[in-house]
């Protein structure tokens, strides 16, 4: 699933076009990604964007007259794309967006089940929809981050993944940030230190703003990911084989030497918990 760093990535590379021209046309968009019926879509036709924005992993383009908002929440396998006027894009995208002069703006989806969605909400109803998330990851610095662990208490791998909490982090930048911190993923959030809690910070930061630098200048996963989906890989500090955890739903990767002492992480699907 794009990450922060992707997505600012995106906002970045299409918040100049978006605003250049007036919406001339909105739509089609597929069934299971439209998630709004009132405002219609028709409703953009017209307007102009005023361009993009990001809160967390979705994408904003609010019109210049302050009264709509388009929210995109990409999931896992959503694509955002700018199609100047005469570029071939999809022809059945999930979304379009057609400006004067023809350019697009397109999302598209790989795989049958369509879980990107797409809002068109007023002001009042896009802060609302954002409202859950918590402060945003890239910056939060040290002394946020010791208030948020006081009062959690659960392991970091989780915490970092909860929008709710920190917004903007999943799973492959959890396991690269804990890694640069040099923390275990099953460590609780009562019991990191405030040294800790200072590499943790600096971690995200850190992370955050390399993997941004390589997006925008089109790295590839496998250029930008030292850690994630590595298993076996000589850690790039240490040399010791990535190691992983393996979830139903999500996978932690991690380096035994650099984060847990030596220590083999277990999952509940073959033993109990350890540290």
């Amino acid at each position: 699933m794009p990450e922060l760093p992707e997505i600012e990535a995106w906002r970045r590379a299409l918040d100049a076009p978006v605003s250049a021209f007036p919406i001339a046309k909105a739509g089609p968009a597929h069934v299971a990604t439209l998630k709004t019926f009132d405002p219609p879509l028709s409703a953009l036709e017209g307007r102009r964007l005023s361009g993009a924005e990001r809160r967390a992993k979705r994408l904003l383009f609010p019109t210049d007259d302050g009264e709509l908002v388009v929210l995109v929440h990409l999931m896992t396998a959503g694509r955002l794309k700018y199609l100047e006027f005469g570029e071939k894009g999809p022809k059945t995208p999930a979304f379009r967006l057609v400006f004067e002069g023809g350019a697009q703006l397109v999302l598209t989806e790989a795989g049958a089940r369509k879980r990107a969605g797409v809002w068109v909400l007023n002001a009042e109803e896009a802060a609302q929809e954002l409202a859950h998330l918590g402060p945003d990851a890239l910056g939060i610095g040290a002394e946020r981050l010791a208030e948020i662990c006081a009062v959690e208490s659960r392991r970091l791998h989780s915490m970092l993944r909860d929008q709710r909490v920190i917004a903007g982090i999943g799973r492959a930048w959890a396991n690269e940030i804990l890694h640069h911190a040099k923390l275990s993923p099953y460590e609780l959030t009562r019991d990191v230190t405030p040294g800790e809690v200072e590499r943790l910070a600096e971690a995200i930061d850190a992370e955050l703003t390399r993997g941004l630098d390589l997006r925008e200048r089109g790295a590839n996963d496998k250029r930008t990911y030292r850690v994630h989906d590595s298993l076996g890989a000589p850690c790039y500090v240490c040399g010791t084989p990535i190691a992983q955890v393996d979830f139903e739903e999500h996978t932690i990767y991690y380096c035994p030497e650099c984060q847990t002492g030596g220590r083999v992480l277990k999952d509940r699907r073959l033993s109990r918990f350890r540290r």
